[in-house]
């Protein structure tokens, strides 16, 4: 199974990188990077293992040191303690936005921030053989989960706490989803 968070989350890295910036940089380019995703909580009271990511922007530099980005992120992380003897992925991917402020620090490098949103779903993967169910109370979602298949569930949720279950066996799959 697979599953993934859904949050807002504001992201302000700060980072030196090996870069040449500067007023004669073309107004459009591309990005793509790698990162590490370290959990900041648990997960239904299951520790996440340390996991990587990528992700692929694009950039509109608005002036010499200020750029606008957009574009897509992945991360995976796993859980060994969500269910019994299995091992969970839990992929997080969303629609990133923001801004970024560059400035050469010496010689060759440059230090950016960057600062914005990623905007994420939940994504289910149904890899038995029986049709499950995703209900989420409070929040209008009822989605039929097909075997073999994925299924993306997007919704606007306040922050709180959530209960979930299948519908078809409510007893043995619910828990809670936590949106910050």
């Amino acid at each position: 199974m697979r599953y993934a968070t859904k949050a807002f989350a504001f992201v302000i890295p700060l980072l030196i990188v090996a870069a040449r910036p500067g007023l004669s940089q073309p107004r459009w380019s591309g990005e793509l990077t790698g990162d590490a995703a370290f959990a900041t909580q648990t997960l239904a009271g299951a520790d996440l293992r340390t996991g990587g990511g990528f992700g692929v922007n694009a950039r509109y530099r608005l002036q010499p040191h200020l750029s606008a980005y957009a574009g897509w992120e992945w991360h995976l992380q796993q859980s060994t303690e969500l269910l019994p003897e299995q091992t969970v992925d839990l992929n997080d991917t969303g629609y990133a936005l923001g801004f970024r402020f560059e400035h050469p620090l010496v010689s060759g490098t440059a230090v950016w921030v960057r600062a914005g949103g990623l905007y994420n779903h939940i994504e289910v993967e149904n890899e038995g053989d029986a049709t499950h169910n995703l209900t989420i109370e409070g929040l209008d979602v009822d989605e039929d989960l097909q075997p073999g298949k994925t299924t993306d569930v997007s919704f606007d949720a306040e922050p709180g706490t959530y209960k979930f279950h299948c519908e078809y066996h409510p007893s043995k799959m619910k828990g809670t989803i936590t949106v910050s």
